[in-house]
């Protein structure tokens, strides 16, 4: 859904990478209008900014004809975001200054909606104790910050303080401008798991985590709270949510203990591809050599003993905080008839009462980057949801957990 942004450009060289958020944003169907200080025009113009929003450009409080654009900007947004915020403005915001527009826009501010701030300065600017009581003093009125990355900056020294990159401050920014029907956490796994057979070898499946990927960006980018718990070598989404990660089965079983034990979820959608088999030990044979930190003689016979791992499916329920969360179960099927792949949905809903299934079959994978088809069942469902591809999917998961 498109949203309606005020971009406040204050006077940082980074300026010119907040016109690439602002084309981002505009690119993706967003109104954007441009509110820019003096200091900001003197690295990028008013008519860069004015012909990539098609608006005009407002700059001072008392602009003619904008002596109340601080109230009506306000109301007419459904976020607001100082991109680049300097050091002065920060401690401006944080003094509570009204003698300019971005000051005056920040006090007349509705707190219903987000206000955000993607600071952008040298590094030991960023780190002077006036910032950091500044940034922490707005954190505690609500603001949202969008932290600086680390890395070179302008002035040629490294560290923290440089803005972070266009596409993350936009899918950020219109994480924080959605307006979901209800809003929800939600933990998504994503990847597969994957065993050691010693340091430089291991156990594991095909899955990209490209499923998890697709759905987390979805959520975050309606505007949900995501908490993705991927496999350390899965597809990464292009939204930063919060990523945590695992290797083994008994990390993300740890993980999940952990997660669903101390943070309350509306929803859990568990894709990943948790690796059915796990290598005893003691049933590693070579030649001699035992498992473990070894590297084992790729010219003698090895035997693996494999012990089945637990289903963590079944127990997401009763690890949770109660109300407790929905359960999205995931099951892979290579080449089953319908039948077949009936019984075994039907045995997962069994097992682990899940509220949807999602379900695939290798054979449904399509050439094309994200066509691997699905299909949604659920107890309340007359009949499965089909879907052609991944975006499509996440979507039917949204409107689902939502309803």
């Amino acid at each position: 859904m498109a949203a309606r942004i005020v971009m406040i450009l204050t006077g940082s060289i980074a300026a010119f990478k907040a016109c690439a958020v602002v084309s981002e944003l505009v690119r993706r169907g967003h109104q954007v209008r441009a509110v820019a200080t003096p200091s900001a025009l003197q690295f990028v113009g008013a008519a860069t900014l004015e012909g990539l929003t098609g608006e005009p450009v407002l700059s001072g409080l008392f602009d003619s004809g904008a002596a109340l654009e601080h109230i009506r900007l306000g109301r007419w947004a459904d976020a607001i975001v100082v991109c680049p915020a300097t050091a002065h403005t920060l401690n401006r915001m944080s003094a509570g200054m009204a003698d300019d527009l971005t000051g005056a826009l920040f006090l007349a501010h509705d707190w219903t909606k987000p206000f955000l701030v993607a600071p952008a300065m040298n590094p030991d600017m960023w780190r002077h104790p006036a910032t950091q009581a500044s940034v922490r003093r707005l954190l505690e009125w609500g603001v949202r910050l969008l932290p600086p990355a680390e890395g070179r900056t302008a002035c040629g020294e490294v560290g923290e303080g440089r803005l972070a990159e266009p596409p993350v401050l936009a899918a950020a920014i219109e994480s924080a401008a959605a307006r979901p029907v209800r809003r929800l956490k939600v933990l998504v796994t994503s990847g597969g798991t994957s065993e050691p057979i010693d340091p430089v070898r291991r156990l594991s499946n095909i899955s990209t985590g490209a499923t998890g990927a697709t759905i987390a960006d979805h959520f975050f980018r309606a505007g949900h709270e995501v908490v993705l718990l991927r496999a350390a070598h899965s597809d990464q989404p292009a939204a930063p949510c919060r990523n945590e990660l695992f290797d083994t089965f008994d990390e993300l079983d740890q993980a999940l203990g952990r997660l669903l034990g101390g943070e309350s979820f509306d929803a859990v959608i568990h894709a990943a591809a948790v690796g059915d088999f796990h290598i005893m030990r003691e049933g590693l044979v070579s030649s001699g050599l035992g498992g473990g930190p070894t590297k084992l003689d790729s010219d003698a016979p090895i035997t693996l003993r494999l012990e089945p791992n637990r289903k963590l499916v079944d127990g997401l329920r009763g690890r949770s905080l109660p109300p407790g969360p929905k359960i999205v179960a995931f099951k892979l099927t290579s080449g089953a008839g319908a039948d077949s792949a009936a019984v075994e949905i039907g045995q997962l809903i069994s097992r682990a009462q899940p509220d949807f299934v999602v379900h695939n079959d290798l054979t449904w994978r399509a050439a094309p980057p994200g066509a691997f088809a699905a299909e949604i069942h659920g107890r309340n469902l007359p009949s499965p949801l089909r879907c052609a591809g991944r975006p499509e999917l996440a979507h039917a998961l949204e409107s689902l957990l939502t309803a």
